[in-house]
């Protein structure tokens, strides 16, 4: 065995925590190029977005348009349940290149096809391929990167999912005003792109880490019953579908709200596009504070902020409640989301069970994502105003979730010293969930 590379947190105190130049420079070449190649892929994400207006393009109807829309979301959940499993059975970075590369393949065969079943079907597919390395992807750098680092590099992976994602749909309408040919080839060679950045850059083998071996009774012949016998994780998942539910309104009952309130679509668009500008530019700056909390504080008052925000909405004065309750959970999103969705999933599970912890995360969120719109027109629908202020109390509920479902560091702490497992019966999860003392993670692969 020959060791390729090795990132320690300095004893120092005032070390361990890193600015966002030094977490960037110490971070290993194949974490720099996941980031990297989640950046691409965003950005060569056209097929969602323009899936609708493609399939009425071809004279499909706009039922059937809505429909396939709707299965390529269902795919994508399924897809990364599929992903986790795959990325603790084969390991990460197979994942991550088979499954990438399943999804350059499959894209492309929309334009060939002209049954419509036959389209679902492969849409299904390929937006399971499309999303099941997520998973793998987040597993590896967080094997790569010291658990005091990861709400800093996970905030820097959001920043490059929301760089790409805001510049593929302005990319796409270029190729579209071309050919929808180039759509479906274009996102394919994002990909293949993103594939080959991997391939050439991962280790061939998962990093070692402290715990339990992969060949344990918890490691790639367990399945996702293990996940579920973990009855903390099962609140902290529960928080993270209830906040995706929250989270998602911005989309589906905002547009209706400001509509409702006699404005033009232009003031809809602003309150996004204040969103977006506030991610991109202060996420970092905000982990910087952020990274040395727990992720329990952390997460918890990013849950409360994004429903305080919401229910912010329905307060009675017009332009500057959209404004005011915008900025606050923006603000919950910029705290919370990078613990949330990435650093805890991450150092949750046992090393054997990393990809499902992590993939029951991203599926969750998926599902709250999927059922959210339909929930908030519906009780908009009946109720209008009232949406926000249930907004407000199911982000209580959420936070409680949080509470009681993230493990906090005392906890974790007790745990060691008195030579017992958590709530899993797993050594592994004695890693610190947000610590702030030192940690290293080696690096090894084969000669």
């Amino acid at each position: 065995m020959a060791q390729i590379n090795e990132t320690k947190a300095s004893d120092e105190p005032g070390k361990r925590h890193a600015g966002v130049r030094q977490v960037w420079r110490e971070s290993p070449l194949a974490v720099k190029s996941l980031l990297f190649g989640t950046m691409i892929n965003r950005l060569g994400g056209f097929v969602q977005v323009f899936m609708v207006l493609y399939l009425t393009h071809r004279g499909f109807s706009d039922t059937q348009a809505g429909a396939a829309l709707g299965v390529y979301g269902a795919g994508a959940v399924l897809g990364t349940l599929v992903g986790g499993w795959m990325s603790d059975r084969l390991g990460p970075r197979l994942t991550i290149v088979s499954t990438l590369l399943g999804s350059a393949v499959l894209l492309p065969c929309v334009l060939y096809l002209d049954n419509y079943w036959a389209i679902l079907a492969v849409i299904t597919v390929s937006g399971a391929a499309s999303l099941a390395y997520q998973p793998a992807s987040t597993s590896m750098i967080s094997l790569l990167t010291p658990p005091e680092r990861h709400v800093m590099i996970f905030s820097m992976s959001r920043l490059a999912i929301n760089l790409g994602t805001t510049a593929a749909p302005l990319l796409g309408a270029a190729l579209v005003k071309v050919s929808w040919d180039f759509l479906f080839w274009g996102e394919a060679l994002a990909v293949v792109v993103f594939s080959a950045v991997t391939a050439s850059t991962l280790p061939r083998r998962e990093p070692a880490t402290a715990g339990p071996k992969a060949d344990s009774e918890d490691g790639p012949n367990a399945s996702y019953l293990a996940v579920l016998s973990d009855r903390r994780y099962l609140m902290f998942l529960l928080a993270m579908f209830v906040s995706s539910v929250i989270y998602i309104q911005h989309i589906s009952a905002l547009p209706l709200a400001v509509k409702h309130l006699g404005m033009d679509v232009e003031v809809y668009a602003a309150m996004i596009a204040l969103n977006g500008l506030l991610v991109i530019a202060c996420e970092l700056l905000v982990a910087k504070v952020v990274q040395h909390w727990q992720l329990r504080t952390a997460v918890i008052i990013g849950v409360l902020l994004t429903g305080v925000g919401m229910a912010m909405y329905a307060l009675p004065w017009g332009l500057a409640a959209l404004v005011i309750a915008t900025l606050v959970w923006s603000l919950g999103e910029i705290i919370g989301y990078p613990s949330l969705f990435f650093a805890y999933p991450a150092q949750a599970g046992p090393p054997g069970l990393r990809g499902r912890y992590l993939g029951a995360s991203n599926a969750l969120y998926g599902l709250g994502s999927a059922v959210g719109p339909f929930i908030g027109v519906m009780i908009w629908n009946r109720y209008q105003q009232g949406l926000w202020v249930l907004c407000g109390v199911v982000g209580l509920v959420a936070a409680a979730a949080a509470w009681a479902g993230v493990r906090p560091r005392a906890e974790t702490d007790g745990d060691k010293r008195d030579g017992g497992g958590p709530a899993t019966g797993t050594e592994g999860q004695n890693r610190e969930i947000g610590d702030t003392g030192t940690a290293g993670t080696e690096i090894r692969t084969g000669t």
